[in-house]
C-alpha cells in the first residue's frame, strides 16, 4: 500500500516513541502538520522555534529517550539552531524535521529557499558540525536509508541531534508504506570492560582517603544505586559535577556536595588536603569542575578513571587506571571482588574532623553569604518541600551548587552544553510534558527570562503546570560581576529596567509571588499550588552582591 512521504514521517515518529513533537508549522511543513492531525504524536505549538528545540532537549533529558521538533525551511530552521547546537553539546537524541521548497524550483530563489543552490543560505551546512547527521530529502528512493542513518544516530552508543530537512513536493509523493520495515533500531547494547578490574581494586585496597568524582555518565548509566551502596559500604566520599548533583544525596555524611569553581569549595578543600586516590566516574573534569584545571586538584594522589566513551580517558589528565565500559557493571565487579575479600571500610576521621570544620564557617564566609540569604532559604525551602520526584531546570546554577542539596530521588538539570540564556522555561516545559506528575521548576535570571518568557505562554495554552523562579536584580549579573572584578568597575550594557512581573503575570493569567523576605518563601511553600499551576515567582536581588568566584582568564 502507498502512503505519502508526509505520514510515513508521522509513522516513523511514532516508531521511535514520540509522543509529542514541538515547533510551529509554516507553508513548507504543512503536509507533515496535516498528517500529524490525525496521529498519536501530538504537536505542541511553541512561540520561537529556539523554544521547540530545548523543548524538544527537555524532554530527551528526562526520558532518556528520542525527542522531536519541527520547524518550515528559512527562518523556521535557522532558529532551531541554538537548541540543536545545545542538544549536540549534551549528547541528546532530538530529531528536528524542517521543510524545504520544491526541488523543482531549487536555485531560482524561492520564497525562503535553503537549499544551498543559486547563491541560496544551505541550511545542511549550518547544520553540519552540530549534528551527528542530516541530509536533505530530495528522492524517495533512498528514503528507508536515510531514516535507518538517522535512527541509528539517534539511539546508538553516542546519541545525537538529527536534521532531516524534506521538500515540499517531496513530502506529498508517494511510497511503499513498507519502506519503514527497513529501518532497524538498534538496542541498547552493553558495555564491557576493555580493561581487568584488577589494578582498580588494588588501588582502592592501598588508599586511606579515596574520594569518587562522580560525574553524569554514572546517571546516564544508571549506576546511583551502585555508586551510593559503595560509597557507604566503604566509607568513601563523594562530590559531583554539576550535572550529576544528586548522584548521592547531598547533605549526608558521605556526600562532599558539588566540586565546581562556582561552589562553595567544600569538596576542593577535602580534595587538596587529604585525599590520596580520585575515582573518577564518568566525569569529564571540565573547566567548571576542575577550578579551571587546578593542579593542587590532583598533585600527590592516584587516579583512577572509569568512562563508556574511550575518548574521554586521559583526555586532560593522566590515570594511573583507566577502564573504558559501563560504569555500572565496573562498578558492580568492583564491589562484588571487595566484598568478597571482606575489605574493610576506609577510617572517616579526616572526613568527620573536616565536616565538623564546614559546618563552623569562618566569618568572612558568612559575611558573604549574607545578600544570597534569600537564595540559601529559597534552596532549603525547595529541597524540604520536594525531597522527590522534582525537576529543576536551572540557566543561574551559581546558587544552586552551593545552596541546593539535592537527593538521590530528584532530579536536577543545570544548563550546561552550551550555556546559553533563554533556556530553562522551554526545556522544563519540555520535561514536564513527559514526567506529567513531577513538580517542575525552571530557575532563571531576569536577562534569560527575557528572551525566552513567552513560551509561558505555551504552557498556559496546554495547560502544562510549571513553576517559573526568576532572579530579579535588574542586571547581567555574570557581565556586572565581571566588570566589577576586571574592569575597574567601567560598567557597560549590563543593567536594565524589568516589566511589572506581577502585571506580566496577569497578563498571562497565571500566580504571581514576589519574594522580599524570608518571610515570604514561608508562605510560597506552605500556601501556593506549586505541582498543579502555572507560577511566576520573583526574587529580588541586590544587583551590587556578587559571589567572589572569577569566571574570567
Amino acid at each position: 500500500m502507498n502512503i505519502s512521504v508526509s505520514e510515513l514521517i508521522v509513522r516513523y515518529l511514532e516508531r521511535l516513541g514520540i509522543d509529542h513533537i514541538f515547533g510551529m508549522p509554516g507553508a513548507h511543513v504543512l503536509p507533515i502538520y496535516d498528517c500529524l492531525h490525525d496521529s498519536k504524536v501530538k504537536s505542541v505549538l511553541v512561540k520561537h522555534e529556539q523554544g521547540a528545540a530545548f523543548m524538544a532537549g527537555g524532554l530527551a533529558r528526562v526520558s532518556h529517550r528520542p525527542a522531536a521538533c519541527i520547524a518550515t525551511a528559512g527562518p523556521g530552521a535557522t532558529n532551531l539552531i541554538t537548541g540543536i547546537a545545545n542538544a549536540y553539546a549534551e549528547r541528546l537524541p532530538v530529531l528536528a524535521i524542517t521543510g524545504e521548497t520544491s526541488t523543482y524550483i531549487f536555485g531560482r530563489g524561492g520564497l525562503q529557499e535553503s537549499s544551498g543552490e543559486g547563491g541560496a543560505i544551505d541550511q545542511g551546512a549550518l547544520f553540519a558540525s552540530i549534528t551527528r547527521y542530516h541530509k536533505l530529502v530530495e528522492r524517495t528512493d533512498y528514503l528507508g536509508q536515510v531514516l535507518n542513518q538517522a535512527t541509528q544516530a539517534l539511539l546508538g552508543r553516542e546519541p545525537g541531534p538529527v536534521l532531516l530537512s524534506i521538500p515540499y513536493n517531496v513530502q506529498k509523493e508517494m511510497i511503499d508504506e513498507d519502506v519503514i520495515e527497513q529501518i532497524h533500531f538498534p538496542g541498547k547494547a552493553a558495555i564491557r570492560h576493555t580493561t581487568p578490574t584488577a589494578e582498580f581494586t588494588e588501588l582502592l585496597r592501598a588508599a586511606h582517603h579515596p574520594v569518587i568524582v562522580a560525574g553524569y555518565g554514572c546517571i546516564q548509566a544508571g549506576a546511583r544505586d551502585v555508586v551510593a551502596a559503595f560509597s557507604e559500604r566503604f566509607n568513601i566520599p563523594v562530590t559531583t559535577s554539576l550535572k550529576a548533583k544528586g548522584v548521592v544525596a547531598e547533605g549526608t555524611p558521605l556526600s562532599l556536595g558539588c566540586l565546581g569553581v562556582t561552589s562553595n569549595g567544600e569538596a576542593y578543600r577535602y580534595l587538596v588536603d587529604h585525599a590520596d586516590l580520585l575515582i573518577f566516574l564518568g566525569a569529564g573534569f571540565n573547566e567548571r569542575t576542575s577550578y579551571l584545571w587546578d593542579a593542587k586538584l590532583l598533585r600527590g594522589k592516584k587516579i583512577a578513571q572509569v568512562d563508556r566513551d574511550a575518548a574521554q580517558i586521559g583526555r586532560v589528565f593522566q590515570p594511573d587506571v583507566s577502564i573504558c565500559g559501563d560504569i555500572l557493571a565496573v562498578m558492580e565487579d568492583v564491589f562484588d571482588v571487595l566484598e568478597a575479600d571482606d575489605m574493610p571500610p576506609k577510617s572517616r576521621d579526616l572526613l568527620d574532623g573536616h565536616q565538623a570544620a564546614v559546618s563552623q564557617p569562618a566569618d568572612d564566609s558568612a559575611a558573604q553569604a549574607q545578600p544570597f540569604r534569600l537564595m540559601q532559604a529559597f534552596f532549603r525551602g525547595l529541597a524540604q518541600r520536594f525531597p522527590h520526584n522534582a525537576l529543576v531546570f536551572d540557566d543561574n546554577i551559581i546558587f544552586a551548587q552551593s545552596y541546593f542539596d539535592v537527593s538521590d530521588r530528584n532530579h536536577y538539570f543545570p544548563n550546561s552544553g552550551i550555556s546559553s540564556l533563554g533556556h530553562a522555561i522551554p526545556a522544563a516545559i519540555g520535561a514536564r510534558c513527559f514526567a506529567k506528575d513531577s513538580p517542575t521548576f525552571a530557575i532563571l535570571g531576569d536577562g534569560g527570562f527575557q528572551m525566552c518568557c513567552m513560551e509561558m505562554m505555551t504552557a498556559v495554552n496546554y495547560g502544562i503546570p510549571l513553576n517559573v523562579v526568576v532572579i530579579n536584580n535588574g542586571t547581567l549579573s555574570l557581565i556586572r560581576k565581571n566588570q566589577f572584578q576586571l574592569y575597574g568597575e567601567r560598567y557597560i550594557d549590563c543593567d536594565f529596567t524589568n516589566p511589572d512581573f506581577g502585571l506580566l503575570a496577569q497578563s498571562f493569567g497565571v500566580n504571581h509571588y514576589r519574594i522580599e523576605t524570608e518571610a515570604d518563601l514561608d508562605r510560597l511553600f506552605a500556601e501556593a499550588d506549586l505541582t498543579g499551576t502555572i507560577n511566576l515567582i520573583e526574587i529580588l536581588l541586590d544587583k551590587h552582591a556578587f559571589p567572589r568566584y572569577l569566571s574570567a582568564r
